[in-house]
């Protein structure tokens, strides 16, 4: 898992007004919250040589924003090591933003966790050339940057192969709620969509409301400004003080139970939701005496409830059912659920469509759907692929779909070479016994005469661009299904 994945970070109001005892305090408080709620949690700093970040000339001016906050709680080299020790000790991640080169230099120094961009520093880019050849997970605020703006820095960080996370950030202090545009964190999510994407907020800090938004949004990681009240120290208006702190992660927590996300990324079916539905969908039910071997329609049952165990419900009834033991009138229907390679077809159909759609590829209207099935429709989901033919002439192009747990089989084609590029999910890809596997992106060429397989954990999506496709060119190395006819082994689908 990404350290990225479901982080709650801690940032330092204030740049805990330039005290390390007063820093070390609000650390601790926070790792008490980090370990209520059992959450993953960083405190960031913020580092700035200010003999250098600051002109020499303005040091003194007090009529400059943030220079005479910056002049005043400025801490050392050592200082910051004390911090991030602290930090530690409490069982958290440690992180920091750098505004300038020096204090990019500190957190290699320190073995910061994570760096993060302000973004006020988002394209400041020798900052960022610097913090890209540490090496470190990077984490960077869009806060202000338009969408070609966020281009740049997606492809800045990209090209230098560093691990990084975007965080959609408005950057008002505080923000108000109706400029909060949490609807662009779906937008990043499908335009980088190999990023962590998460949300800094600087909403009122009583509003939790936000917070719970952003996770149902999509948003695996999670900033705000936090300090600690004293008698002598009041936060500004957007950093939370230790118990509205509680209730921001508190609320996090909730909606990620709510929307599922600490779990894999399907839609899990409880045993008490399905007992629930039980309780109310219908069964089958004899209308009269129905003798064995008799074939039974609709006109011979009714559908009521209770629906009991191992009965046929309303929804399995089907045509062509025969009776295996006699009913009396009133009496459940019990038979096996039908199954035949039509409704398996039907079924695949339906996964390779949704499959499609989430992938956001478009067919178009002119193509032909193949079910490749080696072994049979049974073992369909186990063996085999869809293919969808689009383009047969000098070149040939299509689109092969596999679906969650599925393989195709060892074979190889004398006429046609093929390149596959994937699309969508992930591939395991076999040439010639040498196994690799692949990421969207990712192309390979298979020669003529080059034996190859495909497989897929989770699902996937991918291209296939060949010289002109010739039936009958595809030689499997399971004399089983060579055997085969070709015809016994696909199935043409017209209507998708």
């Amino acid at each position: 898992m990404s350290i990225f994945d479901n982080l709650i970070i801690f940032e330092m109001a204030n740049s805990h007004q330039g005290s390390v005892e007063h820093g070390i305090n609000i650390i601790k408080e926070m790792g008490k919250i980090a370990r209520e709620y059992n959450v993953k949690a960083a405190v960031k700093l913020q580092y700035r040589d200010i003999d250098s970040f600051v002109h020499p000339d303005f040091k003194e001016r007090t009529d400059i924003n943030h220079i005479p906050r910056f002049m005043s709680t400025k801490l050392n080299f050592e200082q910051f090591c004390e911090l991030v020790d602290a930090v530690k000790s409490e069982g958290m991640i440690a992180m920091s933003t750098p505004f300038d080169e020096t204090g990019v230099q500190w957190c290699v120094e320190q073995g910061l966790d994570v760096i993060k961009i302000a973004s006020c520093s988002s394209m400041d880019w020798p900052l960022l050339e610097a913090t890209a050849a540490t090496g470190k997970p990077l984490i960077i605020s869009t806060g202000g940057k338009s969408i070609a703006d966020i281009d740049k820095i997606y492809n800045f960080f990209t090209h230098r192969n560093c691990e990084f996370a975007l965080l959609h950030c408005v950057a008002e202090y505080p923000a108000p709620l109706e400029r909060l545009q949490l609807d662009f964190i779906d937008r990043m999510k499908k335009r980088y969509r190999n990023i962590t994407i998460g949300y800094s907020g600087h909403e009122d800090p009583d509003d939790n409301i936000v917070s719970m938004l952003a996770a149902a949004k999509g948003a695996r990681i999670h900033e705000r400004h936090v300090g600690l009240p004293t008698e002598t120290i009041t936060l500004n208006a957007y950093s939370m003080n230790p118990s509205q702190a509680d209730r921001w992660v508190k609320s996090i927590v909730t909606a990620r139970d709510i929307c599922g996300l600490k779990k894999e990324n399907t839609k899990y079916i409880s045993q008490a939701e399905i007992d629930s539905l039980n309780s109310l969908i219908r069964g089958v039910y004899a209308k009269r005496s129905i003798a064995i071997g008799e074939k039974v329609t609709e006109n011979d049952v009714f559908f009521a409830m209770p629906y009991q165990e191992g009965q046929l419900s309303s929804g399995d009834m089907y045509d062509g059912l025969v009776a295996t033991k006699e009913y009396s009138v009133n009496a459940p229907i019990n038979e096996k659920k039908y199954t035949s390679d039509i409704k398996s077809a039907r079924s695949v159909i339906h996964d390779a469509k949704g499959m499609l759609f989430e992938a956001g590829i478009a067919l178009g209207n002119d193509f032909e759907v193949e079910l490749s099935h080696h072994y049979g429709m049974k073992n369909f989901r186990q063996i085999g692929a869809i293919i969808i033919n689009i383009v047969n002439r000098e070149y040939c192009k299509k689109l092969i779909i596999v679906l969650p747990g599925q393989k195709h089989p060892r074979h190889l084609h004398k006429i046609k070479e093929e390149t596959f590029q994937l699309l969508y999910g992930d591939l395991e890809v076999e040439i010639n016994g040498s196994k690799s596997i692949m990421q969207p992106g990712d192309m390979k060429t298979v020669l003529r005469g080059q034996i190859h397989s495909f497989s897929s954990k989770t699902g996937a999506i991918f291209e296939e661009i060949s010289t002109t496709h010739v039936k009958g060119d595809s030689y499997y190395q399971d004399k089983e299904i060579s055997k085969l006819d070709l015809m016994e082994r696909k199935s043409i689908i017209k209507e998708w």
